[in-house]
């Protein structure tokens, strides 16, 4: 048997480390919520892929539909013969999006790929060039998605001029004593001094921030940007590629507010665990493009569109949007009682919607949030058999991304390894 550690040895010498890992585990085997490495210890998952697992490892239903699908055949190009799966999962998509009139949507491979895609549709439709986006936010690591992110290190510190016509404003949180207002100030002030409106192609935002510390959206920003994209011409991006699929308590996070985006994107937990992307948006915008001005040769892969389906039906049949919310309720109710014992790390801001909740670890001397506490945190959960992420501007909030078909006993056992790990050494 090869071990975790022999294997990071050879990582080490074949990948660069550009790219990160959180663990210093390999993936034998998992199911649903629960991944054993190649040394057989077993570890509950609370990471689930960075929200790609909302339906868990290996469902039955997706696997099922995966086989079937390698069965026919594997890949055409969409542009060049096209195929059943990604016109039926298109309209599984328009019907599900939360837009009153008519929608189309189009698929791609990853979150970045879709983002990048919308940023096109939207100036293609408008003309304009200018995208608004916020501090803290997360939009993907290709050059024009991480121009749009608002975190400097490590998504931009090296790689020179990022795209221009991208500007941010602050996003409102409580730990930033940043608010509603002060927001809208800040967009006000960026019309003045740098872009006017009519310049703005879309403003992009996360229902819900993820990489930037699980913060959600007020409702009342989103129904101020929603006004003034309309008074300006301006098109609203909802960047969903995290908060999508049932993760929030509903389909889409942006359904919370009630406020409906121009476009709107998804990735991660649309397919299972398959790499698939898309953006689903108003038929009258997404048709503004010319014949082959989008698309890509991996687009929308028939094996992804295949366990997308299945994914939908199984969010359908099982009552995720609905287990999300009980979830919710359980995970919270627990990190309360955390928030109160003395016998633990502080923690403050238990945050979110639905199954998707992030909290902050706090110094028990200043009283403030601590990213190498909560990193610290992760690694003693991890050392006592649960994945667990941290996130934020500083990393120090921790996101808590169970399955949402992982059971209660499964649950409440990854809770008490947190207790575990929060327990003051």
């Amino acid at each position: 048997m090869v071990s975790n550690s022999e294997w990071f040895a050879r990582r080490v010498a074949a990948v660069p480390r550009g790219v990160a890992n959180a663990t210093g585990l390999f993936a034998a085997r998992a199911e649903n919520a629960e991944l054993w490495d190649v040394e057989d210890r077993r570890y509950v998952d609370f990471a689930g892929g960075i929200a790609v697992l909302n339906v868990g490892h290996r469902h039955p239903r997706v696997i099922a539909a995966v086989e079937q699908q390698l069965a026919r055949y594997t890949h055409t190009a969409f542009q060049i013969v096209p195929y059943d799966s990604y016109i039926t999962l298109a309209e599984r998509l328009n019907e599900l999006a939360p837009f009153t009139g008519a929608t189309k949507t189009i698929l791609f491979t990853t979150g970045a790929e879709a983002v990048e895609n919308a940023v096109k549709i939207a100036r293609g439709a408008t003309g304009r060039s200018g995208v608004i986006a916020f501090t803290g936010g997360f939009h993907g690591r290709t050059i024009m998605t991480s121009a749009l992110t608002g975190k400097v290190a490590p998504y931009k510190m090296q790689f020179g001029p990022m795209p221009g016509g991208v500007h941010h404003i602050p996003f409102p949180t409580l730990s930033n004593d940043v608010s509603v207002e002060d927001s809208l100030k800040a967009l006000h002030f960026l019309f003045a001094a740098d872009v006017p409106p009519e310049g703005v192609a879309a403003i992009i935002i996360e229902p819900i921030q993820g990489e930037g510390g699980f913060h959600v959206a007020p409702p009342a920003l989103l129904r101020a940007l929603r006004e003034i994209c309309d008074r300006h011409g301006i098109l609203l991006i909802a960047d969903e590629v995290q908060t999508g699929f049932a993760r929030t308590g509903r389909m889409f996070g942006i359904e919370h507010s009630g406020v409906e985006p121009d476009l709107l994107t998804v990735a991660k937990s649309l397919a299972g665990g398959f790499p698939l992307s898309g953006v689903i948006g108003r038929a009258d915008i997404m048709d503004k493009i010319e014949p082959g001005g989008l698309g890509g040769t991996y687009a929308g892969s028939p094996v992804a569109c295949a366990a997308a389906i299945a994914v939908l039906d199984v969010i359908a049949e099982e009552g995720l949007i609905a287990r999300a919310e009980s979830l919710g309720d359980r995970i919270r109710a627990r990190l309360d009682d955390f928030a109160k014992s003395n016998d633990l790390l502080p923690i403050a801001d238990i945050r979110g919607l639905g199954a998707m909740i992030g909290f902050d670890v706090l110094d028990p001397a200043t009283m403030r949030p601590d990213g190498g506490l909560a990193k610290q945190t992760c690694q003693r959960a991890l050392e006592a058999g649960l994945i667990l992420l941290n996130c934020g501007v500083q990393g120090e909030a921790i996101r808590i991304l169970v399955p949402l078909t992982a059971s209660d006993a499964i649950v409440d056992e990854g809770l008490e390894l947190i207790r575990v790990a929060l327990t003051r050494a």
